[in-house]
């Protein structure tokens, strides 16, 4: 059974750090893209930041471009996203996604992935 389990998140105030772990197992997903997506309390869940299976090509939404960072373990079959200057724009749940398909490049909307996360709070107090 594949799973991602999420960790990392937590409270913060505003302009501080976390780094958020997404741990696959049941499979590995060294040849597949990865991403990162959120839910804001009244919104509905939006992208964030997605990785191609060779790590060599990343994607950011544009209000967390310089402030995020998406990489990868494949030993560990983990991603992270890093996240640095946080707001209270970024409180939400955060949600990691992998794809089925081998060889994935950078992968932007819901319906490309195959594989969710349960998910992870970030609060940002100002």
């Amino acid at each position: 059974q594949v799973q991602l389990v999420e960790s990392g998140g937590g409270l913060v105030q505003a302009g501080g750090s976390l780094r958020l772990s997404c741990a696959a197992s049941g499979r590995t997903f060294s040849r597949n893209a990865m991403g990162w997506f959120r839910r804001a309390p009244g919104k509905e869940r939006e992208f964030v930041a997605s990785i191609s299976w060779s790590g060599t090509s990343t994607y950011y939404v544009d209000s967390v471009k310089g402030r995020f960072t998406i990489s990868r373990d494949y030993a560990l079959n983990t991603v992270y996203l890093q996240m640095n200057s946080l707001k209270p724009d970024d409180t939400a749940v955060y949600y990691c996604a992998a794809d089925h398909e081998s060889n994935g490049w950078i992968l932007t909307t819901q319906g490309s992935y195959d594989y969710w996360g349960q998910g992870t709070q970030v609060t940002v107090s100002s």
